[in-house]
């Protein structure tokens, strides 16, 4: 059972969700992206990506604070999204004092900058937002342990698609873990860039 593996906080909190049995999804992509590998986590909606997403990350981390630097980073299509996924993460932290921040095109970036400047563990991003960041040196990769790209179907726009490749860049050593209901060509190219050797669990 995945869920028996997960950090114990998470397991109490999943108690007070009313969340017993993990999705097939989650069953197959829990253990595979818990062991480090790069996967590309493959669903239709409704089979638990999101919360896949949200429980993977918390136990990477290990529901703790840890410094002032982000040590995973979420990408997400728009402002909505950033926000909703923030609530979710939010929601599934009960004994954790872990930071969470949302990042978007429509906040001014020096906002964002002193914002994160205080301390972040979980950043939420657009891939533009991200990328601004990045450029105006206001980010640390340094303690960087996972990447995910929420719902990358979205990726079909260029624009976002070119703004996620060159804040890649900037992102070295990590795990990334890309979820989407299908393997379109655009996402299958990331092979080409950070998703070496990945791993594909699908349902």
């Amino acid at each position: 059972m995945p869920f028996k593996k997960l950090h114990p906080d998470i397991q109490e909190k999943l108690v007070d969700l009313e969340i017993e049995t993990p999705t097939p999804l989650q069953s197959k992509s829990i253990p595979v992206i818990k062991s480090g590998a790069n996967v590309y986590c493959i669903g239709p909606k409704g089979s638990g990506k999101t919360t896949t997403l949200i429980l993977t990350t918390l136990h990477k981390l290990k529901c703790k604070s840890v410094g002032q630097q982000p040590r995973a980073i979420v990408i997400v299509e728009d402002k909505q999204r950033a926000l909703d996924l923030h609530d979710a993460f939010i929601s599934h932290l009960k004994y954790s004092a872990m930071r969470v921040y949302a990042s978007y095109e429509q906040l001014h970036i020096d906002v964002q900058k002193s914002e994160i400047f205080m301390g972040v563990d979980i950043l939420i991003s657009t891939p533009k937002a991200l990328n601004k960041l990045f450029l105006a040196n206001s980010l640390s990769t340094s303690e960087i342990k996972i990447v995910s790209i929420d719902d990358a179907e979205f990726l079909y726009q260029q624009s976002a698609y070119a703004a996620l490749l060159s804040a890649e860049q900037f992102i070295k050593k990590s795990q990334f873990v890309v979820y989407a209901e299908e393997i379109t060509p655009k996402i299958k190219r990331f092979e080409s860039f950070f998703m070496e050797y990945s791993k594909k669990v699908s349902v």
